[in-house]
């Protein structure tokens, strides 16, 4: 038996073993659909958990003499994992796919910006470019997986998705403008409207346990980037890469940074949208925990 069948027999067995006392009262249901929905997104973090773990753990036991400077060592790892989950079937080919897109839009980033001071990686490498060590752009990927996973893992449907051309210009402008505002007008206000206008409308209908729920996709995107921000604080913490103002000592991100992750959030999932078509909601109802937390790649 694959890990994968493994995982997905254990949680079969959790389900079936847990849904008697689910139906029991409704604050039971609840309680149950909540701890689902936290399977499910511990599920979908998977790749970013790890890479997350690898960050803190190596910036404490990492030895400082090691002949592998730790961003390297950080470069292998993250490869390392990628060729891990694939083969224990615990991540589809396009998801790696979307891994491989969003590392080389990360790292051509990270190239700019750390060369305009934006923000430093203050250890050495040898597998990097200008600024930038490679692993950065696996931290864009993280957020790339996590959305292309739960996506296949709630069975995401949306209600009054917008445009195709209205959202990839949105993705096209929102990053030019990361690169642009180092010489040009920032427009990121005017982005933000735009979000307002072509995502207040839609709904993204998710599935945590049998029943489907719905939230607005601007609400998603804000909830997303404040988990990212915290992610960040423990990146920095770890000084996998530092801000100028935590040269002297660590401090908290600047919550300003909340909107720049907005951005890139919405970004994200419209490159996500290569590989996984948005969707009207079914008219019956979507997969069981089982099926969407451990299926196997095909």
């Amino acid at each position: 038996m694959s890990l994968a069948d493994w995982i997905k027999a254990r949680v079969a067995a959790l389900e079936t073993a847990a849904r008697p006392w689910a139906e029991r009262s409704r604050l039971n249901g609840f309680i149950f659909e909540f701890l689902m929905f936290g399977l499910k997104q511990a599920w979908a973090c998977l790749f970013g958990a790890m890479m997350l773990g690898l960050l803190l753990v190596t910036r404490y036991v990492y030895p400082a003499d090691a002949p592998l400077a730790r961003y390297d060592f950080l470069v292998l790892a993250a490869v390392a994992i990628q060729v891990l989950l694939l083969a224990l079937k615990l991540e589809h080919p396009d998801e790696a796919v979307v891994i491989f897109a969003f590392h080389v839009v990360g790292t051509a980033m990270e190239v700019f910006k750390t060369a305009h001071g934006s923000w430093i990686y203050p250890e050495a490498s040898v597998l990097r470019i200008g600024g930038a060590p490679l692993f950065s752009g696996f931290m864009y990927a993280c957020v790339g997986s996590y959305i292309a996973r739960a996506w296949r893992i709630f069975d995401f449907r949306f209600i009054r998705y917008p445009p195709v051309w209205a959202a990839w210009t949105m993705a096209l402008l929102a990053y030019a403008n990361f690169f642009t505002h180092h010489f040009m007008p920032d427009i990121r206000w005017g982005l933000f409207v735009f979000c307002v206008v072509i995502f207040g409308p839609a709904w993204i209908v998710y599935t945590p346990d049998e029943k489907p729920r719905r939230m607005p996709m601007l609400l998603a995107g804000v909830l997303a980037a404040f988990f990212i921000w915290i992610a960040e604080n423990l990146g920095t913490f770890a000084q996998a890469w530092i801000y100028p103002a935590q040269r002297d000592g660590w401090s908290m991100v600047s919550f300003a940074k909340l909107g720049s992750w907005y951005l890139l959030i919405n970004l994200s999932f419209v490159l996500v949208t290569l590989v996984r078509r948005p969707r009207a909601p079914a008219a019956a109802g979507a997969q069981g925990v089982a099926n969407a937390v451990a299926e196997p790649a095909a």
